[in-house]
């Protein structure tokens, strides 16, 4: 019998810079759009609610700070809190983002569940290994895996703190097609013990080769299990443009699924997030439909953390 799962809405725009007119982005839409498509009743979950983020204050980026730093970290201990309680009752987690920064949160509240340390799969189409002073947003969805391991001078990266949220070590970032961008974190990521699987070299091992070659790195015995974060945008733009920082290539939704299947299969697997998805791009939803099928096809059609 597959795990039970939980939704919790993350239904927050406040950790990536508004549009170039000035307004918040429209990732705050997601849940709801998402919920609209049905997604609950065709995964047959329970559904927790969302969490309310705070308004948008950092229009203007504060000169080397995150955009939105306090209420960033006060958003990931609330969304840290609904899903520890999830987690503990030993249900499976999805979380519906939002920007990349509820990876934090999703991290946060896994960790304090279990009680001990865990593994991070992180499948994105940026690297987001940014530090505040490297940034060239001040967005936190473009350091939050940096944050996550502790870089950066900054409460975001020291939420439980002197030890990062996780090691290095026990990272695997998978799909990035960033190169031409080093702003994202390249240097540090290259010194770094993250297993680095770009998109080439994920295509090269095969989707589910690498899918398994990361379950190993965050699915290892010595750790009390580990987190799923997914950023729309590691999709091909071209099956899925509804994301607010595309990249050509990348997988196609089957694809995706699966590298994911020996992820959500994995006994160690707490949770996952699904995030970046902008309904204000997606007249019509006919993106949110792909994502809530996609969705359906993997945690319904697979065993989830069986």
């Amino acid at each position: 019998m597959r795990r039970p799962i939980t939704i919790i809405g993350a239904p927050t725009s406040i950790g990536i810079r508004p549009y170039d007119d000035g307004t918040p982005r429209g990732l705050d839409r997601a849940p709801a759009a998402f919920r609209r498509r049905g997604l609950v009743e065709r995964l047959g979950a329970r559904d927790a609610g969302d969490i309310v983020a705070p308004p948008y204050r950092d229009f203007e980026r504060p000169p080397g700070r995150p955009r939105n730093e306090a209420d960033v970290e006060a958003y990931s201990r609330a969304l840290a809190t609904r899903v520890e309680s999830v987690v503990a009752e030993r249900r499976f987690v999805l979380v519906l983002g939002g920007d990349c920064s509820v990876v934090l949160g999703g991290v946060l509240g896994a960790r304090c569940a279990v009680g001990g340390p865990v593994g991070l799969a992180y499948v994105d189409g940026h690297a987001d290994f940014a530090t505040p002073a490297e940034s060239r947003t001040g967005s936190v969805a473009s350091m939050c895996l940096g944050l996550a391991v502790g870089r950066g001078d900054t409460t975001l990266s020291r939420l439980i703190g002197a030890e990062p949220l996780v090691e290095g070590r026990d990272v695997a970032l998978i799909g990035r097609r960033d190169a031409h961008q080093p702003w994202y974190g390249h240097d540090a990521l290259a010194a770094s013990s993250v297993l680095d699987i770009p998109d080439a070299a994920m295509h090269e091992a095969g989707l589910p080769e690498t899918g398994r070659l990361a379950a190993a790195r965050v699915g290892r015995a010595d750790l009390a299990g580990f987190w799923i974060h997914v950023d729309a945008d590691v999709l091909d733009p071209a099956v899925l443009p509804a994301v607010d920082s595309p990249e050509p290539g990348g997988p196609g939704l089957e694809e995706l699924a699966e590298l994911l299947a020996p992820l959500v299969g994995h006994p160690g697997a707490l949770g996952m997030e699904l995030t970046i998805y902008d309904p204000v791009l997606d007249p019509g939803e006919i993106c949110a439909e792909r994502l809530v099928a996609l969705l359906e096809g993997l945690l319904v059609g697979h065993t989830v953390g069986a």
